[in-house]
């Protein structure tokens, strides 16, 4: 896992930004935490920092590889799941090897098939190929965004890092925030519409696509995609083929030449991820797995059973720790530090994200990386699966916008006067639902459930779940941690679209068909558990300590939220405990501390990006 930047002009000789390539590629220091370098020619510029995982002598980048007159160069992050199959495949084809890390395999099956190689990646990715012979770039996402990648066109060159942090660094490069940008933060932050970011004129690659910057200019398309078609297999067959799918994941998934773990919260998905890694160990003779788990101090005492999260997790780690004997670790976060950490995940994200739920994950990753660089997460099961509220709720699947993000209301008045009457979120919030919706591919034979489910799937896998792997990405490498997510095998994924609703949701439950493939290799218990989402903090000081933090922002009638937000809905949310927000900021997790914790966040980034505001 890695982090890179670059920028490109065909048109001048951009060999002398030496300093300005030192200065982006510093950026990502904690990304790539082990080793920097650099790739320097008259109209291609790469800078790569890296965190050594596989191959540690022959995995060096930028890697050059020449053939014929044409140098193909590369700067990557990820990791390739398929690598030893596609190798095999092009030794046949005459290619030799001089190491066995897969950046090497990536840009020699681009060498040897182009853009088609895209459709043969199985993994987790991003990267730049530059050809000096035809001077072309190419920027690639994997299938689901796992690994980021932004870019900004500026003066005819292009420009893009892994993080947004890369490309503001570069001097030509001022960071400004436009209507759009205000909807995108206050309509549906922490969520993002899929290739649009905060700043204007910054953009992400979207996932699944590529981009080519040539003498012709900038070029985009779409590699893969969802698509609907009939679903033919058998109950017992689509039970077989899940099982399989979910193992081949997890097993290949656990490749790694430094040491590795598995997050284990008792709940289902983190569960199995456990149980398929730890009769993996176990097999081949390996020690015992490591699991982490992470809580607060007092959550015991201070947990309150609700609809969306029914029980706390202890009870059910134990019973994972007692039957797969795991080497168990046991993270416990104090209040304090979960809030002081709020800034740090806003700059992990460029952005403000899920408040503590962000800065939780981050402390959390912290502690995980003195033990282990490669962990393990159940990310994404409930987005294929069908694991969420909404899936079953009719208000949710009713409401006519992004069921998690209902209170468009209440988000409107937290603008200013002044800003509320250029930008209307409800208008945005619609358009982006009704784009999205497009997308979707309703078949004939689909029953009237189905169709409708297949709707909400495709939002929730393209918005909900881009925003909780952008959490695990930026949290886990501001730690230098790679975080692995075996759900999101494209494989899985796009095998579960086609599977009808009354499968999917067996027995009328959340990942109903999960729990029947599962149900013999799991205690009942877990088998059994309701959906809890990731913990968080119960403990009331957290409460004070964020409130706090707001109230000494609102202290200063200077600071920089004033220029966007209503002051007095703001002190009102102050006074009421959140309470005057009347619905959760986001998802289930994010009410009134939460929201109070985000526009901490809010006023944070503006201090430290001093984005210009153009409306």
């Amino acid at each position: 896992m890695c982090g890179y930047v670059g920028f490109c002009n065909i048109t001048r000789n951009i060999s002398s930004d030496i300093h300005t390539l030192q200065k982006m590629t510093q950026t990502l220091q904690k990304r790539g935490p082990d080793e920097e370098d650099f790739y320097i020619s008259n109209n291609a510029m790469l800078g790569h920092r890296r965190l050594i995982i596989i191959d540690a002598e022959n995995g060096k980048q930028p890697m050059s590889v020449k053939l014929g007159e044409t140098t193909y160069t590369i700067v990557y992050n990820g990791q390739l799941y398929n690598a030893k199959e596609l190798r095999e495949e092009l030794e046949q084809a005459g290619y030799d090897f001089f190491g066995y890390c897969d950046t090497e395999v990536v840009l020699k099956a681009y060498i040897h098939f182009g853009t088609d190689v895209l459709k043969r990646l199985n993994g987790i990715f991003s990267f730049a190929i530059w050809n000096d012979v035809k001077k072309e770039l190419i920027l690639v996402r994997d299938h689901f965004g796992i690994k980021p990648l932004f870019y900004t066109i500026n003066d005819n060159s292009i420009i893009f890092a892994s993080e947004i942090k890369g490309i503001l660094a570069h001097p030509n490069i001022v960071p400004k925030i436009n209507s759009q940008g205000i909807a995108e933060l206050f309509g549906l932050g922490p969520c993002h519409t899929p290739g649009i970011t905060a700043f204007k004129d910054i953009y992400e690659l979207k996932p699944a696509h590529y981009l080519i910057y040539n003498k012709n200019g900038v070029f985009i398309e779409e590699y893969w995609k969802l698509k609907s078609k009939p679903h033919t297999d058998s109950f017992g067959t689509t039970c077989n083929k899940v099982h399989f799918l979910l193992e081949d994941s997890i097993q290949k998934q656990l490749v790694s030449d430094v040491p590795l773990c598995a997050m284990l919260s008792g709940g289902l998905d983190s569960s199995i991820i456990t149980a398929y890694a730890s009769n993996y160990y176990k097999q081949n003779n390996l020690p015992p797995l490591e699991t982490f788990s992470v809580d607060y101090v007092d959550n015991d005492k201070n947990f309150v059973k609700s609809d969306f999260q029914p029980n706390s997790d202890n009870y059910y780690i134990n019973i994972m720790v007692d039957k797969f004997k795991t080497n168990h670790h046991n993270i416990v976060i104090d209040t304090p530090e979960l809030a002081d950490a709020l800034e740090d995940a806003m700059i992990a994200r460029d952005y403000p994200g899920m408040a503590d739920v962000d800065s939780s994950m981050l402390l959390f990753c912290k502690n995980i990386k003195k033990e282990a660089t490669v962990c393990l997460s159940g990310e994404c099961s409930d987005e294929i699966f069908a694991g969420y509220p909404w899936f079953f709720r009719e208000d949710a699947l009713n409401s006519n916008t992004f069921p998690w993000s209902i209170a468009f209301k209440e988000r409107q008045d937290l603008l200013n006067k002044d800003i509320a009457s250029k930008v209307n979120l409800k208008e945005y919030i619609d358009y982006r639902y009704n784009e999205s919706l497009k997308n979707v591919e309703i078949l004939d034979v689909d029953s009237p459930e189905t169709a409708e489910k297949r709707k909400i799937s495709y939002l929730t896998t393209r918005w909900f779940m881009q925003t909780l792997l952008d959490r695990s990405d930026r949290m886990a490498m501001y730690n230098g941690l790679e975080l692995r997510v075996p759900f999101c095998d494209y494989r899985i994924v796009e095998y579960l679209w086609n599977v009808p609703w009354d499968i999917k949701a067996l027995n009328g439950r959340e990942k109903g068909l999960l729990r029947y493939v599962v149900r013999k290799m799991l205690p009942e218990e877990i088998v059994n558990r309701k959906k809890s989402p990731y913990p968080k903090t119960h403990n009331p000081t957290y409460l004070a300590k964020v409130k706090g933090m707001l109230q000494e922002i609102m202290n200063n009638n200077d600071a920089p939220i004033n220029n966007l937000l209503d002051r007095n809905y703001i002190l009102d949310i102050l006074n009421t405990d959140g309470r005057a927000f009347t619905r959760p900021w986001f998802g289930q997790l994010m009410t009134g501390p939460q929201l109070m914790a985000y526009l901490c966040q809010v006023n944070m980034w503006l201090e430290k990006y001093k984005p210009e505001i153009e409306i």
